[in-house]
């Protein structure tokens, strides 16, 4: 389904004259700051249709004649369109505010072919300088960007006088957050999982399996991820399915929630020590799994954990992930070696996975990750 940007015009994208409110000539014409080279970032990098919504109070009559309207207009359309911003509709209301025309924002009037099913209006934005920008918005089903000052808009997503952190916004925006959700169901196992890459470390962890939670625990601590795990698996048999099915499901969960991971590190490395053990860690999201573990392990179990389950649940975290991920761990005592071997890992994770301010950019030569 199509997005749109619902944009109006003065005061949003050319400053609005503070007397008569009428941008009448060509002297009074002024771009709001920073909306031409955003806008043209918009335009470029982001997958909306452009679509401006304006009231124009009386155009058309005495007040405010169209042959006095149009000269600004054009110079500023044809301005726009020279760095690349072409708006795809433009809808403009002549009426008068008390009028309470069907057509004059916040009503929806002219702006029923956005309403038929062929657009994702959740997913779209009305951007304006006035509240009833914000409840055009909500009329639509859609979400508002306030341009003014913070807390003049319980409804919009995002109050600003910058649209560099319009355009950022957007650029990072995602109709779920990065967040995932996996069920994997097989004879074996029956297995949810979800994760939030941008939460702030919480975790729901349940696998029958007690050091293993505890592992889990480490990845969404240290990770900063907020992570649910819940596992009926058949331990009667042993731990082998309960483990290798949770990394398979996590893996998948993080390849969900990157999305075609516009704008993030990518690449992650961390190196921590955990009393005599040096636990190294490097990860690439690059789409293709790749393992590799170094690990001198002695026990046959720490806890109810099998150790030879430790390098299992990684490559499998790496297959359904589709990353690179390179383990080298030193040390003698098997419970601080998987331990710290997790905490580094997770710190790797959450470098990877951080998304650099207003890069909206995939980070590969090739264009797709």
């Amino acid at each position: 389904m199509k997005k749109a940007l619902f944009i109006d015009r003065d005061g949003t994208i050319i400053v609005e004259p503070p007397v008569d409110y009428q941008v009448d000539s060509l002297e009074k014409l002024e771009f709001v700051p920073m909306a031409i080279s955003q806008l043209q970032k918009i335009a470029q990098e982001l997958d909306y249709e452009l679509v401006m919504v304006t009231n124009q109070d009386g155009l058309g009559t005495d007040s405010y004649p169209e042959d006095t309207f149009w000269p600004a207009h054009n110079k500023m359309l044809d301005t726009l369109k020279g760095e690349g911003i072409v708006f795809d509709d433009m809808l403009i209301d002549k009426t008068f505010e008390h009028e309470n025309a069907p057509t004059r924002k916040p009503r929806t009037g002219l702006m029923t072919a956005y309403m038929s099913g062929d657009y994702d209006l959740k997913n779209s934005f009305v951007i304006g300088d006035r509240l009833t920008d914000v409840e055009l918005a909500t009329n639509l089903g859609a979400q508002g960007i306030f341009i003014g000052e913070k807390g003049s808009s319980e409804d919009a997503v995002l109050e600003t006088k910058s649209w560099k952190e319009i355009y950022e916004f957007l650029s990072n925006y995602s109709p779920n957050g990065r967040e995932a959700k996996v069920e994997r169901i097989t004879n074996e196992t029956s297995i949810l999982i979800k994760v939030n890459l941008d939460g702030s470390g919480n975790s729901d962890l349940s696998t029958g399996i007690g050091f293993f939670d505890h592992m889990l625990h480490q990845v969404a601590r240290h990770g900063k991820i907020d992570l649910t795990v819940k596992v009926t698996g058949d331990l009667y048999i042993d731990e082998h399915h309960t483990i290798e099915d949770t990394g398979l499901a996590i893996g998948e969960a993080f390849k969900q929630a990157l999305g075609d991971k516009r704008g993030i590190e990518r690449y992650g490395f961390f190196i921590a020590p955990m009393d005599e053990v040096l636990a190294q860690v490097a990860l690439d999201f690059s789409g293709r799994p790749w393992f590799v573990c170094d690990a001198p392990l002695s026990r046959e179990s720490v806890g109810d954990f099998p150790v030879e389950m430790f390098s299992h649940f990684f490559k499998s975290f790496s297959d359904t992930a589709g990353c690179n991920l390179n383990i080298k761990t030193t040390g003698d005592n098997d419970h601080h070696i998987i331990e710290g071997t997790f905490k580094a890992f997770a710190k790797a994770i959450r470098m990877a996975i951080k998304v650099e301010e207003g890069n909206n950019e995939i980070p590969s030569t090739k264009g797709v990750l």
